[in-house]
């Protein structure tokens, strides 16, 4: 499905709900980040890209205070909160997200009106894909442009985690917002998340012949359940007691870890350090226009996230092996970890036979059959109607 077609599927759903016409329609897509996982929150490197697919809001201005929200996913009654009486805490579920995003405007002194909003997505919640990012994006555009709120993108993407963070309980980085505002098409997005700084890198995966497979295990997972919670803390204590601000400031210094006396500790900062240095290593890769060398630091970094951070799941173990047995360059689980997805790299003429292989590992284990689909690197969020 297209943006546009997306967008009017939006359209469409306000119209049934409110009766009435939107003042128009933001659409936000989700992402897939290549490689850096779990080093978002620590301040280090991270290199997503956006996908085609995402969330459109259909929005509209309203005479009354309060902020109205609903899903086509989800249905049910709308769900209304005054802007004033918006709190963390209020409210639970997918509705924290779109109505975080205005309770993180009016704490930044940017107080949207009311507004009516109609939800719509054809990215899968719980997948690894940032579908919750999308969401705040979405909003936060249609709510800066319909109140006339001069709130730059970066900013615009600061908001919406602290959103995520402070209003939905999710303790997650600012990767996935800067992903939906700020990526281009053809290309991936490195992210400095200590500074804020950006860079462009091009990911023309079709001019090298190859293809990005995302691959949806059908395992779900929720970053609110308390053990992406448990990792970032962590993180944290590892940082506090190599007495660092962040595992970002030993980057260069793998073997500080070794002071740490806890083995858990020592693992997990063992992962955020060498994935660090794998999304630096990647994007020298990809500057020099070999995409195919990518391949191997994308396994690396797998078996990073299973053995030293502990956060993959056996459907994506078993896609990750199964891809690259078949023939795929590399393989990774993608996300929090705990459920999701997890990306290949194929060469162009092994599609079908790494997607074949991938179902019959799932189907030999009584699994349902994953959800395959390529990804292409887009552009960031946007104003479609």
């Amino acid at each position: 499905m297209t943006s546009d077609e997306l967008a009017g599927r939006a359209l469409a759903a306000y119209r049934a709900r409110y009766g009435a016409e939107p003042d128009g329609v933001w659409f936000a897509p989700g992402r897939v980040n290549l490689i850096g996982e779990h080093t978002d929150y620590t301040g280090g490197f991270v290199l997503p890209f956006a996908l085609g697919s995402g969330v459109a809001v259909a929005a509209g201005q309203v005479s009354d205070e309060a902020i109205t929200v609903w899903s086509r996913q989800e249905g049910g009654d709308p769900v209304t909160v005054t802007v004033d009486a918006l709190t963390p805490g209020i409210t639970a579920g997918w509705n924290a997200y779109p109505l975080g995003v205005a309770w993180a405007l009016r704490e930044a002194g940017q107080r949207p009106g009311g507004t009516r909003i109609a939800v719509d997505a054809d990215l899968p919640a719980g997948a690894g894909l940032s579908s919750s990012a999308a969401l705040e994006c979405a909003t936060g555009l249609a709510l800066c442009e319909l109140h006339e709120l001069a709130v730059p993108r970066p900013e615009l993407a600061a908001l919406a985690s602290l959103a995520e963070n402070d209003f939905a309980g999710a303790p997650t980085g600012i990767m996935d917002q800067s992903a939906a505002l700020l990526c281009q098409d053809g290309h991936a997005l490195l992210l400095d998340c200590r500074t804020g700084a950006t860079e462009q890198v091009p990911l023309d995966v079709a001019a090298a012949d190859l293809m990005l497979l995302v691959i949806d295990t059908g395992a779900r997972h929720a970053l609110t359940d308390g053990r992406y919670g448990e990792r970032r803390r962590s993180c944290e204590e590892a940082a506090r007691q190599l007495r660092v601000r962040s595992l970002r400031e030993v980057t260069d210094q793998p073997e500080a870890i070794e002071q740490l006396a806890d083995a858990e500790l020592r693992s997990r900062a063992r992962h955020v350090v060498a994935e660090n240095r794998r999304v630096l290593d990647t994007v020298a890769v990809l500057r020099h226009g070999a995409l195919r060398d990518v391949g191997p630091l994308l396994t690396r970094s797998h078996a990073s996230l299973r053995d030293d951070f502990e956060v993959s799941w056996p459907e994506a173990d078993v896609a990750v092996d199964t891809a690259i047995a078949a023939g795929s360059l590399g393989a990774r689980m993608v996300g929090g970890g705990f459920g999701g997805s997890a990306l290949a790299l194929v060469p162009a003429d092994k599609r079908d036979s790494v997607q074949a292989a991938i179902t019959a590992a799932y189907a030999e284990r009584g699994w349902p059959e994953p959800a395959l689909s390529l990804a292409i690197p887009s552009r960031g969020a946007r104003r479609v109607r």
